[in-house]
């Protein structure tokens, strides 16, 4: 489940809050991430399981995952499998709290949670595909709250997806030289030595369409300003990452966090 690995939960829960934040700021909206939170919780540890039970010979071949539950034999397939249920079913129970819009949106989210894991063995872009799913809290958020997807919540979300190619390219070198010996595809294979350039421009990109959802949803200056600050946040740590080093990629990884909080304040703060 990685409970003990919290990044991935706030990764997924931060846009479903954005979406919740870009169509109201309110108590009943308080409620809503309340439940999007804890509903991220256990997708999260959902998606680990699924993850694991498909990788779990690729995971011990690999130095960072050789340890895991099932790459190491500790539990058997069949008790992955029971507490995968348990936590999907938990995660229903959770989604029947919505609207009919946005349980339609979460039972079409379990597509891209099942097919996520196989993108590593069918494309060299898995981020990509792994951008499409974290982010879709973005939409579930806004139907959530108004039963419509509106405009900035299309364009944030394609933002986000950027966002997500770029972390998780950094996440990906981490593993690179075990990639590249065991053939698993990823954009830190595929940029190799130009992944910085690349990263960054994925970081603009992204921070650019966030810019264009806060012109068209027409949010105050303080979105701006904060947006400005999560941007240059996002610089810093690219600035200092060493793309040789697994614990500095599992840092500015990790970095990417304060930047989604500092994304939501902005938010919060450019529709009051």
């Amino acid at each position: 489940m990685r409970a003990d690995k919290p990044t991935g939960t706030w990764l997924l829960m931060l846009p479903c809050f954005w979406g919740v934040a870009l169509s109201e700021v309110s108590l009943r909206a308080s409620w809503f991430m309340f439940l999007f939170a804890v509903g991220a919780f256990l997708m999260r540890s959902a998606g680990c399981i699924i993850n694991d039970i498909y990788d779990r010979k690729l995971d011990a071949m690999v130095e960072r995952t050789k340890n895991r539950p099932l790459a190491s034999g500790e539990i058997k397939l069949y008790q992955a499998v029971i507490l995968l249920v348990i936590l999907l079913l938990a995660s229903l129970i959770i989604l029947l709290q919505f609207n009919k819009e946005t349980i339609a949106l979460g039972l079409a989210s379990m597509v891209l949670v099942v097919l996520y894991p196989l993108m590593k063995r069918v494309t060299w872009v898995p981020q990509l595909f792994l951008g499409f799913t974290f982010n879709w809290g973005i939409l579930l958020g806004g139907a959530a709250v108004s039963g419509v997807i509106s405009v900035p919540h299309i364009i944030f979300y394609i933002g986000a997806v950027f966002w997500t190619l770029g972390y998780d390219t950094i996440y990906a070198y981490q593993d690179i030289k075990d990639d590249l010996r065991v053939g698993t595809k990823s954009t830190a294979v595929l940029f190799r030595d130009k992944s910085k350039l690349i990263i960054s421009m994925f970081y603009v990109i992204c921070f650019a369409f966030f810019a264009a959802a806060g012109i068209v949803a027409k949010f105050d200056s303080w979105y701006f300003l904060i947006l400005g600050a999560a941007f240059l946040l996002t610089a810093f740590h690219l600035l200092h990452w060493n793309v040789s080093s697994v614990e500095s990629s599992a840092k500015k990884f990790t970095a990417n966090r304060d930047i989604g909080i500092l994304v939501l304040a902005a938010i919060v703060l450019g529709r009051l």
